[in-house]
C-alpha cells in the first residue's frame, strides 16, 4: 500500500497538485489517470522520489517516506520496480545484462543466481531464449516485456509503470496489460500506473484515481466508471464514441 496525503506541489507560481489524498492499494492495479496538465506524470514523479513535493506525506505502507535519511531511501528503492515509457533499455547491452543490471547494481548475487533470476523473469514474460540478442533486434513489443523482466528482477513490493501502451498496437496493448496486471496479482505487488489508454482502465482499473487541474476529481473500479455521474469523469472517459455507445447500453439495461 501506498498513501498520499494532502499532496500539493507548485512550481513557482504554477500549482500543479492541491491537496492529493488518495491510498493505492496492494495486489491491485491502480491507474492514475486524467487529462494532459492534470498532475498525473508530476504525482508519479513525486510517488517514486523524482520530485519533492511542495506540501503532504507520503506513506509506503507504514514507512513516511519523506522521512528516510539516505540509507533508508536506497533500502526502499530495492522494494521498487519501474517500466519507463521508452523502455529505456541500454542499446550497447544484451537482453540478459539488460535485465541483469538492477541485480549488478544492488544485490550481491553470485553470476549464476543473477542468470537463474533473468531467466525466471524472461520465461515469466514469455521470452525465453533472447538472453543474447539486443534491443534492436526485437520487437517494440517484445522491448516491453523486457522491460516488464527488468522491473521484477528484484522482485518489487512496487511497481510504478509509465504509459505502458504508449507505441503498441491493440493487440499487443492488451498482452502487455495482461501481464502486469498477472504480475500484480501473482506477486502480491502494489502496481500504480499512469495512462491515457481507456482500454486499459477498461480492462484493468482496479483503484483509478482521476486527476483533474490538480486535484482528486473521482476515484472507484472499473466496473463503476460506466455508472458514474461524475461529469469530469464522464467527459474523460467518454470522449470516445465507441466507449459512449457502450455507455448509453449499459443505461438501457
Amino acid at each position: 500500500m501506498i498513501k498520499v496525503q494532502n499532496i500539493h506541489k507548485s512550481f513557482s507560481d504554477l500549482h500543479v497538485l492541491k491537496g492529493i489524498d488518495f491510498e493505492f492499494e496492494t495486489g491491485k492495479t491502480n491507474l492514475i489517470i486524467g487529462k494532459s496538465g492534470a498532475g498525473k506524470t508530476v504525482l508519479l514523479k513525486i510517488l517514486v522520489g523524482l520530485l519533492t513535493p511542495s506540501e503532504g506525506e507520503i506513506w509506503y505502507d507504514d514507512v513516511d517516506f519523506r522521512s528516510l535519511n539516505r540509507t533508508g531511501l536506497q533500502k526502499l528503492r530495492m522494494d521498487v520496480g519501474m517500466l519507463f515509457q521508452g523502455n529505456a533499455l541500454f542499446d550497447s547491452l544484451s537482453i540478459e545484462e539488460n535485465i541483469r543490471f538492477p541485480l549488478d547494481m544492488f544485490s550481491k548475487q553470485t553470476l549464476k543466481e543473477k542468470k537463474d533470476r533473468v531467466n525466471y523473469c524472461l520465461e515469466r514474460v514469455s521470452l525465453e531464449g533472447i538472453n543474447n540478442k539486443f534491443p534492436s533486434e526485437i520487437s517494440g513489443g517484445m522491448q516491453k516485456r523486457v522491460g516488464i523482466a527488468r522491473a521484477i528482477v528484484l522482485n518489487p513490493k512496487y511497481l510504478f509503470v509509465d504509459e505502458p501502451n504508449s507505441g503498441l498496437d491493440p493487440k499487443t496493448a492488451i498482452t502487455i496489460d495482461d501481464l502486469i496486471s498477472d504480475i500484480t496479482k501473482e506477486f502480491n505487488i502494489t502496481t500504480i500506473i499512469n495512462t491515457h489508454d481507456m482500454n486499459s482502465v477498461m480492462e484493468i482499473g482496479e483503484n483509478i484515481c482521476l486527476l483533474d487541474k490538480g486535484r482528486l476529481a473521482w476515484h472507484g473500479t472499473k466496473n463503476e466508471v460506466l455508472d458514474s455521474a461524475n461529469d469530469t469523469l464522464s467527459s474523460f472517459i467518454f470522449a470516445s464514441p465507441f466507449l459512449q455507445k457502450l455507455r448509453n447500453a449499459a443505461i438501457k439495461k
